[in-house]
């Protein structure tokens, strides 16, 4: 949804009262490029650059874990069909993550869909039970919603009479909910989440999410995030692993 963005100009007046003459990255990417600039700003290495150019640069980063740098490049995702299990561990990331959900208080659930795990949804017997399950709940939500707007009589605005009743009828809704969420981070961020999440011991549907979100980057910011492999397990997902951790 978003990524970074660089001013040359504010850049090039730096380097000019600075007395640098004619410093650029080699990169197009401009997360990667605010990256190797705050690099530089803690030691004035413009002058004399590395050879290798960015991507050298940043891999150096990587391998001696000078990640705070990395806090400096910020992306906007938004994850949808998801379900809440996901999210109730994916918003225990903090640091360098900030969030904007789906609000089951405001949002008529009555339309929702569910998130099945695979495990569940490969066996029939299992899939069975599971989609009976959904059903009950997602019937008790709905006459739950229905009955509650009715009975608060004492509320006059028909508006907060749903929400309300909305509010109090997502209690029996599943974790299988599926949600929507915006999503900021930063490189350094993003990163954690990956090595954390992409990990073969993490729940399938966020290493899942893990995979693309690192697939993504690695598209968008190469010598951000190049230094992961995809190493695909038995069950037919990928855990991601690189020699670089905790960055």
């Amino acid at each position: 949804m978003g990524r970074p963005s660089l001013s040359a100009e504010v850049l090039e007046q730096f380097l000019a009262d600075h007395e640098v003459q004619q410093w650029r990255s080699d990169t197009t990417v401009a997360g990667e490029y605010l990256v190797e600039t705050a690099g530089r700003v803690c030691y004035m290495s413009f002058a004399k650059p590395r050879p290798g150019g960015n991507a050298a640069y940043i891999g150096h980063i990587l391998e001696v874990g000078h990640g705070s740098v990395l806090e400096h490049a910020n992306w906007n995702f938004l994850f949808i069909g998801v379900s809440r299990s996901l999210t109730h561990e994916l918003v225990r990331h903090r640091a360098g993550f900030a969030y904007s959900q789906l609000s089951q208080r405001y949002v008529d659930e009555s339309v929702a869909e569910y998130v099945e795990p695979d495990v569940i949804a490969n066996d029939p017997e299992l899939h069975a039970l599971w989609l009976e399950s959904i059903r009950q709940s997602h019937a008790a939500y709905t006459k739950l919603a229905e009955k509650l707007a009715e009975k608060m009589t004492d509320e006059p605005d028909k508006t907060a009479r749903r929400k309300m009743a909305r509010q109090a009828a997502r209690s029996v809704l599943p974790n299988a909910t599926e949600t929507k969420i915006f999503v900021t981070a930063n490189a350094r961020a993003l990163r954690h989440f990956i090595e954390m999440r992409g990990s073969r011991h993490a729940e399938v549907e966020i290493r899942k999410l893990a995979i693309q979100v690192l697939r993504l980057m690695q598209q968008e910011a190469p010598n951000l995030f190049s230094d992961y492999q995809l190493i695909l397990l038995p069950d037919g997902t990928y855990e991601a692993v690189t020699p670089n951790r905790k960055v």
